[in-house]
C-alpha cells in the first residue's frame, strides 16, 4: 500500500498582524520534522501543500533537510484544496450573531493573548455554529463545501498515486479534521474536539490502495517529545 503523510505547518505568527508566516519556534519545528523523515529513512514520490504562507514554508523547510543530507528531494506541488479553512473570515461573519448570548465575545476575540483559554472558549462555540449549518452565510465556506474541497484535493493525489509511493502533504489542523471526518465518518463536532489537540508539525499517516484509504495514525509528535523540550510543543 502507499502511504500519504499529513504534516501540520509550524507554529504560526498568532497575534501577529499577519498570522500567515512561520515564527521562528514555527521554523525550527518545520526543520526538526524534516530531520526526523530524513532519520525514518523515508523517500518521498511527490510533496504537496496548501498555498498558504505557512504551509508552503514549513515545507520548504523541512525537505531543506533532506538537500543537506544529499538525497533526492521532490517537485513541490501547489494544490489549495489543502488550505485551512478562513477562520478568520468565519468569525467575522458568526461572531455577531452569538453577541445576545456572549455580549463580552468581541472583547475575548481582542485579548486573545492575555485570557487565551476565554478566546478558545469563545472560538469553540462560533465553529460549533460553523459545523451545525445552520448559521451559512453568502459568500462563506461551509463546513460541507469545505469537506468537498479537501476531498477533491485527496482524489486528485489518490488519481495520480501509485499504490507504492510515498506523498508529503504539508496542510493545516482543520484539513487533518477533514480528512479524519472523511476517513472515519466522526461526527464533525467531534472531530473538531480533536483538532484542538493536532500539533504544529505533527505527522499523521493514511494509507492507500487505489481510492481505498485508511487512517494508519494521527498526531505524531515524537519527533518533537524526543528532544525533551516542552516549549517545541504548540497549537498554533
Amino acid at each position: 500500500m502507499g502511504s500519504i503523510y499529513l504534516i501540520r505547518h509550524g507554529q504560526a505568527s498568532f497575534g501577529a498582524d499577519d498570522y500567515d508566516m512561520l515564527s521562528s519556534l514555527g521554523v525550527r519545528q518545520a526543520e526538526i520534522v524534516g530531520q526526523h523523515l530524513v532519520d525514518l529513512d523515508l523517500r518521498f514520490d511527490r510533496c504537496i501543500s496548501g498555498d498558504l504562507l505557512r504551509q508552503q514554508d514549513t515545507a520548504r523547510h523541512a525537505l531543506a533537510q533532506f538537500t543537506a543530507a544529499g538525497l533526492p528531494v521532490p517537485t513541490h506541488d501547489i494544490d489549495s484544496a489543502f488550505n485551512e479553512f478562513d477562520a478568520f473570515a468565519v468569525l467575522g461573519a458568526l461572531l455577531p450573531g452569538l453577541l445576545p448570548d456572549e455580549p463580552d465575545a468581541i472583547t475575548a476575540m481582542n485579548n486573545a493573548a492575555h485570557n487565551p483559554a476565554e478566546f478558545q472558549r469563545i472560538f469553540e462555540l462560533i465553529i460549533a455554529r460553523w459545523l451545525s449549518g445552520t448559521y451559512d452565510t453568502p459568500g462563506l465556506e461551509t463546513w460541507l463545501g469545505f469537506v468537498e474541497r479537501v476531498q477533491a484535493g485527496l482524489n486528485r493525489i489518490l488519481d495520480l498515486a501509485r499504490n507504492d509511493q510515498s506523498i508529503a502533504v504539508f496542510t493545516s489542523g482543520g484539513t487533518i479534521t477533514a480528512l479524519l471526518h472523511i476517513l472515519t465518518q466522526i461526527p464533525a463536532s467531534d472531530a473538531f474536539k480533536l483538532t484542538w489537540q493536532i500539533a504544529n508539525t505533527s505527522l499523521s499517516q493514511l494509507k492507500f490502495h487505489g481510492r481505498e484509504v485508511i487512517l494508519a495514525s494521527f498526531n505524531s509528535q515524537v519527533h518533537l517529545q524526543l528532544l525533551k523540550t516542552p516549549s517545541l510543543i504548540t497549537y498554533r
